[in-house]
């Protein structure tokens, strides 16, 4: 298994753990940067909630009209040479764009559909998926999507390292720890 590099991305399923694994590495001196909190500050500069629906449909605008890419290239900006993780890598362009820099390492977090559920239901956020079955549908909908789109099947496919994670978080960081 490679080891984790100077820049990791994080990417993966709804719940799976992705916030886990970038807490643990905060802890062994990354940097934390989520692109999903740049769409968030996006969305409070034009007075919107930062429900899952809206997180999507602005990222998704935003690629659209700035280039796949763009939300790697802002993060990046950010980044400025430190050690770090980058959480909530969506398309196979902001992967692209971030192999490009020294020491990028793709990290996949992934889990049980049920188990995922489960963690999101009790985050308390807006998630916009009532049921199971409700969770399930928006996430093939976030797995297929077209340049512009969010494509998380395709970005599990390039992902370095696959981290599954049905199991506590002690065991999880032990995952996490075997990859450093």
């Amino acid at each position: 298994m490679p080891s984790l590099g100077r820049i990791v991305g994080l990417t993966g399923t709804n719940g799976a753990g992705k916030g886990e694994v970038a807490a643990y590495l905060a802890t062994k001196g990354y940097a934390y940067f989520s692109l999903s909190d740049l769409i968030r500050e996006e969305l409070k500069k034009k007075g919107k909630e930062p429900t899952r629906d809206n997180l999507i449909a602005l990222g998704n605008a935003l690629r659209k009209r700035y280039g796949p890419d763009v939300l790697a290239r802002r993060v990046m900006r950010k980044i400025k040479g430190r050690k770090a993780v980058i959480d909530s890598v969506r398309t196979s362009e902001e992967v692209a764009f971030l192999r490009r820099h020294k020491g990028f390492l793709l990290l996949a977090v992934e889990a049980p559909a049920e188990l995922r559920y489960k963690r999101v239901k009790s985050r308390g956020r807006a998630e916009s998926a009532a049921s199971l079955r409700e969770f399930i549908a928006k996430e093939q909908k976030e797995m297929s999507g077209d340049a512009g789109e969010q494509q998380l099947r395709r970005c599990l496919e390039l992902a370095d390292i696959r981290i599954i994670n049905d199991v506590t978080l002690a065991a999880l960081h032990r995952k996490i720890k075997d990859c450093l």
